[in-house]
């Protein structure tokens, strides 16, 4: 073989190789991850539904169980979305979550929680943040859209300078990270979790509203299975090195909102939310310290 043929061999096979990863990358492009590639079932195997070949997850309640599943991984920091469609109808006491959340009593967890109403009411995301156990961080925001006849992205950026929560890319909140203040802030390995449970004793109206279980059971779907997170799995894992500027989520750009984005976030608090913990007056005689820093 001369020089040019074997030059010519080399760009042959570059190119294929080249071809195989334009069409795998195109081919995760419409269909997305396996969700048995980053996630396994947690409970309620027999209410969880695979479709489009486990790119799409239909997590389901009954009367005698709601189910589950959670990451294969833990992470210490990262970018963690989910498209869901929200169960239809009267789905008042029914919660749909996807969350954030440590192992053991002293947990760190960082959550939306999808209350259901009755049908025809609009649906609440309550966010919460947990650190060392601690929670009681709700507000909670009215969707401006029907979240039960479609997918919608819900994402929570967690980095060493703070929390953001996004509905469709538009942040509704933030929490920052204020340590050098003695405040505590979200730290531990946490897997993703998400599921669908019964919480009629308190999701809507307080527990007013109780689960009409004519329209059982209960359907949310989820998909969109890609991580983007530092992965803390091993013993020899540095959580230190999560923190590093090396992963994008990290870098200056994502370590606070765009002046459009603060603009977009005090647009939702304005119109959108009707709970925050950091107003309820009755709960606290004294507001807790990050309050005046996460606004």
């Amino acid at each position: 073989m001369n020089t040019m043929q074997h030059m010519f061999s080399i760009f042959e096979f570059v190119l294929v190789l080249f071809l195989m990863f334009t069409a795998n990358a195109r081919a995760r492009g419409r269909g997305g991850i396996d969700f048995d590639k980053n996630y396994v079932v947690t409970y309620g195997q027999d209410r969880i539904l695979k479709l489009k070949q486990g790119k799409k997850v239909q997590l389901s309640m009954d009367q005698a169980s709601g189910s589950g599943f959670e990451s294969k991984s833990h992470y210490g920091s990262g970018l963690f979305q989910m498209k869901i469609k929200l169960p239809p109808r009267d789905s008042a006491g029914v919660v749909t979550s996807f969350y954030l959340t440590s192992e053991g009593n002293s947990q760190d967890e960082i959550d939306f929680e999808f209350l259901g109403n009755r049908q025809g009411k609009p649906i609440e995301v309550q966010t919460n943040v947990f650190t060392n156990g601690q929670g009681g961080r709700e507000q909670k925001v009215h969707l401006w859209f029907d979240p039960t006849t479609s997918f919608h992205t819900y994402g929570i950026l967690w980095n060493p300078y703070h929390i953001v929560f996004y509905v469709d890319k538009i942040p509704i909140r933030v929490f920052k990270n204020n340590k050098r203040y003695e405040m505590n802030y979200p730290s531990k390995p946490m897997r993703v979790m998400a599921s669908v449970w019964n919480g009629e004793a308190w999701a809507t109206d307080g527990g007013k509203e109780k689960i009409n279980w004519a329209y059982a059971p209960f359907k949310a779907q989820y998909q969109g299975f890609a991580e983007h997170g530092c992965r803390l799995d091993g013993q020899s894992d540095n959580g230190k090195d999560c923190g590093s500027a090396r992963y994008w989520w990290n870098t200056r750009t994502y370590n606070r909102l765009s002046a459009n984005q603060q603009k977009e976030l005090e647009n939702v608090r304005a119109k959108y939310m009707n709970y925050d913990y950091c107003s309820n007056q009755p709960r606290h005689h004294v507001f807790p310290s990050e309050c005046q820093w996460n606004k």
